[in-house]
């Protein structure tokens, strides 16, 4: 009966069903004809599912990143970034993608780091000549970088998955991207260089990197409450996205004055209808797993990977083909949720480090944000700026390429993700 719960999961995903509705009518028919759980068992699984305090990040987060978006914070990280990087070549490119990354290290959402950076800077650098095929799909890339930098809600899924210090994951992303935002700044200069643009400042003047220092304070400083509070003991990793719901709140309030009062029920509504889909997918993905686990199927699958070859190389580049094909047609936090007790024990068995092999999955989901089919991106990037998918598609395989050599340095370097959680505790 396992084979039918694929089968239906993947045939029902073939014909357009979204994936919480394919999951769920699976495990459906699992049930109905002879499975192991009942539906009773199911009903149960989805509610019991959410009552989990480290999911609780999840949402808040979330709410958190709609907060900064609304108040103007992500136009702050703009101007910082530009003002660092904007004199290079494709420095308007390059300064995008540290936003992402600026912006990543508050909301933890790829789709929302993408959200609140590619609907202001994408018209911004169309106004400037860039190739608007070019600046978008390096804007949806980059929009990936926020499931990465930390706090990252795929980090927050992982670590509720495996029993791992959420803490820990955090830390864990902060170098592979950084590598990957560097690694796409990078690609963004070469691009530019072979097709240069003849800018007019005035269309988009650059700040002095102090006055932008000053003007962003804020907006800089919340990363820093974040993560500095989690290490330093004063709150957990949920607690974390609570404080970062007022800090954006209060900053936006109170300092730069861009939201008022009567604005917070439109962003709470806003942040609800972003987070009723993932939290439904999460929970419905919660029992799928349980239901495999119930079926044995993990262990199965570890065993009969391991028998098939022992040779370590081979058996972490069949991970990350997994992974890599997983990212295209499923949600991330949705893939984890089903793939880490898979996985996982097989990556333990020869040898990779629990932490280490987080990033790993994480950073080869996050590509899924720019690949067909579900690639949810680049269908946001194709409704801001109108552009065909097709072509979109086109123009995002530099990006995609630029982001798997950073995933060969993220497997071959356990230190990159290892060394800060290690150096924390001490």
């Amino acid at each position: 009966m396992i084979a039918a719960l694929f089968l239906i999961f993947f045939g029902l995903m073939v014909l357009g069903v979204p994936i919480a509705a394919a999951m769920g009518l699976g495990l459906f028919a699992n049930s109905v004809f002879g499975g192991s759980v009942s539906l009773l068992f199911l009903g149960r699984g989805i509610v019991s599912s959410m009552d989990s305090f480290p999911i609780l990040a999840v949402p808040i987060f979330i709410f958190a990143g709609e907060v900064m978006a609304t108040g103007g914070i992500s136009r702050r990280l703009f101007n910082f970034a530009n003002a660092c990087v904007g004199g290079f070549t494709g420095g308007v490119p390059m300064a995008t993608v540290f936003t992402c990354m600026l912006f990543g290290a508050i909301s933890g959402s790829g789709a929302a780091t993408f959200a609140a950076v590619g609907t202001i800077m994408i018209p911004i650098m169309t106004r400037q000549g860039y190739d608007r095929r070019f600046i978008t799909a390096l804007t949806a890339a980059s929009g990936g970088l926020g499931v990465l930098i930390p706090p990252s809600l795929p980090m927050v899924m992982y670590g509720v998955s495996s029993g791992e210090s959420i803490g820990d994951l955090f830390l864990a992303g902060v170098f592979p991207g950084i590598l990957c935002g560097v690694a796409l700044m990078f690609y963004a200069h070469v691009f530019s260089r072979a097709h240069p643009v003849v800018l007019d400042d005035s269309q988009e003047p650059r700040m002095g990197i102090l006055k932008a220092l000053i003007d962003g304070i804020w907006a800089l400083l919340c990363p820093v409450v974040i993560i500095g509070g989690i290490y330093s003991g004063i709150f957990t990793a949920t607690e974390a996205a609570g404080v970062a719901a007022l800090y954006g709140i209060l900053v936006s309030l109170l300092i730069y004055r861009t939201i008022k009062i009567t604005d917070i029920p439109g962003i709470l509504l806003r942040a609800a209808r972003l987070n009723a889909p993932i939290l439904i997918i999460v929970a419905v993905a919660t029992v799928f797993g349980r239901v495999l686990a119930i079926q044995n199927i993990p262990s199965t699958i570890t065993t009969a990977i391991l028998k098939f070859t022992d040779n370590r190389i081979l058996i972490i580049v069949l991970i990350n083909i997994i992974l890599l094909v997983a990212g295209m047609f499923l949600d991330t936090l949705a893939a984890i949720v089903v793939l880490c007790p898979i996985l996982l024990p097989i990556a333990v068995g020869i040898g990779l480090n629990p932490i280490h092999f987080g990033t790993i999955m994480v950073a080869n989901l996050a590509i899924g944000f720019v690949t067909p089919p579900v690639g949810c991106n680049l269908y946001a990037a194709a409704g801001i700026t109108g552009i065909p998918i097709k072509d979109i598609l086109k123009a995002v395989v530099g990006p995609v390429i630029a982001l798997l050599v950073c995933q060969v340095f993220i497997i071959v370097i356990p230190g990159l993700s290892t060394w800060l959680p290690a150096l924390a505790k001490k």
